[in-house]
């Protein structure tokens, strides 16, 4: 039976991923900073909990990673932890380096002082890229990050291309562009405009204020790009994948296919609030997932029109049980 470790399991991808591996019959540990009192809702969501094993562990501290590296004594190690929010760290960036860069250093190093045939995935981000313009982004895409979360994931992307190069390491990142789903917290925007629009539906008065709406991404569905990470580790050699659907739209799209969803005119409901929008973005998110096509045979089944209608039924049963 194969080990995973995952760090970050709490998260949106943490958990769809430990389902997933369970299933492949992998014995799970996911660790948080605090197993005592994280309550762990999305493993409960996905009825979970209770298959997996959870450990406390904090990514900066060096001798926390080293322990639970030797106590649960992995095949797999998945690195989902960190800060994961473009908007908060802005206003967090000391948080956010150290989270993401300073984390998945003290994984590296732990790994390789102990010796044993790990494999490491790394969870990269799009955001990394920054402005590409009409150019769609892969794997030989220069970075330029316009965010200290941009500027962390590149850190700790360089990291694990440093230690695969230097000491022989499996370690891999999977730059993946925008995935949501119904375990997305409201302050991620795709989930704030959901769920905004079914309580519309309901009878709120409310109105949904958002920042620039003409930025444009590429959103996927979650539970598919965790099919990537997996697939990442069961590779011969270590390489590093662009995850994306590679198809492109606008914000005021995702906006507008969400209310069209529930039978109303999004424009009499949005308004656009400047105190929302941040000191830089990303004006557009385009993506060219062929390697992984080619290698992984991976290929996104699910675009931005598909996750809208899953995220709205998700949201409105869970609005019913109410």
């Amino acid at each position: 039976m194969k080990k995973a470790l995952i760090c970050g399991v709490s998260g949106q991808d943490g958990a769809y991923l430990a389902q997933l591996l369970l299933n492949k019959g992998y014995s799970v540990c996911g660790t948080s900073r605090d197993a005592q009192i994280s309550s762990f809702q999305n493993l409960t969501r996905l009825g979970i909990r209770e298959q997996l094993k959870l450990e406390s562990m904090t990514l900066t501290d060096f001798r926390s990673v080293l322990q639970i590296l030797a106590k649960i004594q992995p095949d797999e190690v998945y690195n989902l932890a960190g800060q994961s929010s473009v908007g908060l760290s802005f206003g967090q960036p000391v948080e956010t380096l150290e989270s993401i860069a300073t984390g998945t250093l003290n994984l590296l190093e732990a790994i390789r002082f102990i010796g044993a045939p790990i494999k490491l995935y790394n969870a990269g981000s799009s955001e990394c890229f920054g402005n590409t313009g009409d150019k769609a982004a892969d794997e030989n895409t220069p970075f330029r990050p316009r965010s200290p979360y941009a500027v962390a994931k590149a850190t700790a992307f360089w990291e694990l291309a440093n230690y695969r190069e230097a000491y022989g390491l499996f370690a891999c990142s999977g730059i993946l562009y925008n995935h949501e789903s119904p375990l997305r917290p409201e302050r991620f925007v795709t989930q704030k405009i959901v769920a905004a629009a079914c309580r519309i539906a309901q009878g709120s008065q409310e109105q949904l204020h958002l920042g620039d709406i003409s930025v444009q991404r590429d959103w996927g569905w979650a539970p598919e790009y965790i099919e990537a990470m997996y697939l990442m580790l069961q590779q011969e050699q270590p390489e590093d994948y662009v995850i994306a659907t590679g198809e492109t739209s606008k914000l005021a799209d995702f906006v507008a296919e969400t209310f069209a969803c529930l039978g109303l005119d999004w424009q009499e409901y949005v308004t656009v609030d400047s105190s929302l929008l941040r000191p830089t973005d990303i004006a557009v998110g385009r993506a060219n997932p062929g390697k992984a096509k080619a290698n992984l045979g991976w290929e996104a089944q699910y675009k931005m029109k598909d996750v809208v209608r899953m995220m709205v039924e998700a949201k409105q049963q869970e609005l019913l049980r109410k």
